[in-house]
């Protein structure tokens, strides 16, 4: 990173892996800080009722990954990638079963990694994911795919096994995030997914399930299926054993928000917001003509997607603070004043109401998870 770049610049443009796993980071694929997002407490609340179901400790767990009992208690809390990314392998360890006791066969631990080596053997996407598809029938018995392929998409149907009720929301979505995430992963991108449906009903966290995958989901449907764009059948299988290694320290839980809809209304504001500091971020009107839309226009469509300008504007600068805090070179003032705080105090008052915690004892949190 170039000495010159101020303390916004490191906030904005600190990259990780990028999807191809390589060494050379691309300028059109690098993910910055703020492009891996925060999970909402209705999903981390999900994971962990999963872990109490089985039979675990959820608040050691969630401890573990760097959550402390404040978050667990403030609803509206958010965390990291990362933190959840832990919690969800910690999880995955403790019960020895990577699909959380959603099946009536448990996915032993070290079978993520095994469909990973078998589909690194595979040349093209179409390939790649018939494998992962063909893994999970193995590994699974009351939750199976069928691949239909046309033209103009990809249909990936789940059909549970008759006699078993109908999974919940989150059921499928780790299915989906295991398979579809391994697949993006091994061609180098992120595929288009153009609709879901579900048979589940909605559940409370539908809108943070919208944000991870399309705009177009339906529940309380006749089938449960995801539709993807075709493109990536031919394209070729570009990671080796070698970026394998890399990829699976994170993996799967960092698929969560790594592949998550870009396509958006609230994702296209943001890609807006990122490009500018937080102190120089324009107005509606003013993000209306960067997008060529009609202030109008872009209004109604952010309010169709449960956002407005302004929400998306604290959603960044929450998820642009609670990333910069984890780097322990950045001194708690410094990020309040780059994510657009004028005042230190607003800054610790927002971070509470963002958290359940103070920006000093998340950080502490945070490097406590990273000794452990």
């Amino acid at each position: 990173m170039p000495a010159t770049l101020n303390l916004t610049d490191r906030i904005y443009h600190t990259g990780f892996d990028n999807p191809t796993g390589s060494g050379s980071v691309q300028a059109e694929k690098t993910e910055t800080l703020s492009e891996k997002g925060t999970i909402s407490m209705s999903l981390v609340n999900e994971t962990l009722a999963l872990a109490r179901a089985g039979g675990l400790d959820a608040a050691s767990l969630a401890e573990a990954a760097g959550i402390a009992p404040a978050t667990l208690l403030a609803p509206h809390a958010r965390v990291s990638a990362a933190q959840y990314g832990h919690l969800w392998s910690g999880i995955a360890r403790a019960l020895d079963d990577e699909f959380f006791g959603q099946d009536s066969h448990a996915m032993k631990s070290g079978s993520f990694i095994a469909m990973t080596h078998s589909a690194l053997g595979a040349h093209t996407g179409r390939q790649a994911l018939q494998r992962a598809v063909h893994f999970m029938r193995l590994v699974l018995d009351d939750l199976a795919a069928e691949i239909d392929v046309d033209a103009t998409r990809v249909r990936v149907t789940l059909v549970h096994r008759a006699g078993k009720p109908t999974p919940t929301m989150f059921a499928y979505a780790t299915w989906f995030i295991l398979v579809y995430g391994l697949v993006c992963w091994l061609v180098g991108r992120r595929i288009p997914l153009f609709a879901a449906r579900f048979r589940c009903p909605p559940p409370s966290a539908a809108h943070e399930y919208q944000l991870m995958f399309c705009d177009d989901m339906a529940f309380d449907q006749p089938a449960t299926w995801f539709e993807l764009a075709p493109a990536f059948l031919d394209l070729p299988v570009i990671q080796t054993a070698g970026s394998a290694r890399t990829f699976l320290r994170n993996a799967p839980g960092n698929f969560v928000v790594k592949y998550r809809n870009p396509g958006a209304f609230a994702a296209r504001v943001r890609r807006t917001l990122r490009a500018l500091p937080a102190t120089a971020w324009p107005d509606a009107d003013a993000i209306a003509q960067r997008l060529n839309v009609a202030p109008a226009t872009l209004r109604r469509r952010l309010r169709q997607e449960g956002h407005s300008c302004q929400s998306i504007k604290d959603g960044l600068r929450r998820d642009l603070a609670i990333e910069a805090l984890r780097d322990p070179a950045l001194s708690v003032a410094d990020v309040a004043a780059a994510v657009g705080f004028a005042e230190p105090s607003a800054f610790h008052r927002a971070f509470r109401k963002w958290t359940g915690q103070r920006p000093t004892d998340y950080r502490a949190a945070h490097l406590r998870a990273r000794t452990h």
